[in-house]
């Protein structure tokens, strides 16, 4: 220690305008810190700096001075348009001041979820003036561009193509159904039956016309005709047929024939995916009839009903070969009249088809 202050002693002699020099130069930048920070402190919205006291004296000056020249606002609580405007006439402005406001009316104002316009869904309110057939991007002639709901559309599909094994015989069966229209309004067929020993036998076909009510349910109402054993009947049916929740496909129909015949038909189908190409599709059918038909062997009440199930293997959406069983059960005097004509009145079917649309 006493060797390292000597040298510094020795330092200081030798050179004084050195130790002169460097304790200017220090003095200097402490100076220049200083002023510096004493510039910048009367910025008051620099973060963590605060304002002289004179500077902000004359702000605050300003600001009232603004405010007193503003009209005043009530914020009270809200008032009706009558009690504010009884406020506005009553009170007199002073001299030098302007007149004060009348408080703001909240009880007719309306938040965001609010009702909204009459027009505020009409598809032509925010066109500008452009459209299919009219502005300066139509197009001359006859309309060409159409939305999907203006086409018609046509599709048949072929439900049941099957030969069926049971123990009064064979035959073959068909449940065809097709439609042309559009979305809201179709033209529908509906034709099921068999045919046994070249013969047709119960068959049933109708005409009808869908009309969408819902997203997944149609309304249909037009003709069903009976054909093959017995004589031939004519019904007025009206039903619905749509997608019930949990994916039930269902078809209930009733009918009024002649001589005060009436009738009523349920039908429902589900596919099960077990896997995306082989489904399992249990299905099941009841009829109904108000009056008794002995000449087509029908009974009154529930005549008869049948419930199976079918296995298909669709090679595409289109196509799709399946194998399965049905079993059917007639009833009351129904049963009675299959029976006197050596029928059976229960029956399982053994089916193996095609089911194809296009």
């Amino acid at each position: 220690m006493n060797l390292a202050r000597l040298k510094g002693n020795q330092v200081k002699n030798r050179y004084p305008l050195l130790v002169a020099c460097l304790t200017a130069g220090i003095a200097s930048i402490g100076a220049q810190a200083a002023w510096a920070q004493s510039s910048h402190s009367g910025h008051a919205g620099h973060a963590g700096m605060t304002m002289p006291a004179t500077q902000k004296a004359q702000e605050n000056a300003a600001a009232e001075s603004d405010h007193a020249t503003m009209p005043r606002m009530n914020h009270a609580a809200p008032t009706s348009a009558a009690t504010a405007d009884a406020k506005a006439e009553n009170a007199a402005p002073q001299a030098g001041q302007q007149p004060a406001a009348p408080a703001m009316d909240h009880s007719n104002m309306q938040m965001q979820g609010g009702s909204a316009p009459a027009d505020a869904r009409d598809p032509h309110a925010y066109s500008g003036g452009y459209g299919l057939g009219i502005g300066k991007y139509a197009l001359g002639g006859p309309r060409q561009l159409r939305m999907a709901d203006e086409h018609n559309f046509g599709s048949v599909l072929v439900d049941k193509l099957e030969r069926v094994d049971a123990k009064d015989g064979n035959s073959t069966g068909y449940d065809v159904r097709a439609w042309f229209g559009r979305d809201y309004d179709r033209l529908v067929i509906k034709a099921e039956g068999n045919v046994a020993k070249g013969k047709l036998q119960d068959a049933r076909t109708e005409l009808l016309w869908g009309h969408a009510i819902a997203s997944y349910w149609d309304t249909q109402l037009g003709l069903r005709y009976d054909s093959g054993n017995g004589p031939n009947r004519t019904w007025l049916a009206f039903g619905i047929q749509g997608l019930a929740p949990y994916w039930f496909d269902v078809d209930a129909t009733a009918y009024v024939g002649e001589s005060g015949r009436t009738a009523l038909r349920l039908k429902a189908e589900y596919d099960v995916l077990l896997t995306q190409k082989l489904i399992l599709q249990p299905s099941t059918e009841w009829s109904f009839y108000g009056t008794a038909d002995p000449e087509k062997s029908l009974g009154s009440g529930l005549t008869n009903a049948s419930a199976g199930v079918r296995l298909r293997y669709e090679f595409s959406r289109q196509f799709a070969p399946y194998v399965g069983i049905q079993w059917s059960h007639k009833f009351g005097s129904t049963a009675s009249m299959a029976r006197t004509a050596g029928e059976l009145a229960r029956n399982t079917r053994w089916v193996a088809g095609v089911r194809f649309w296009f």
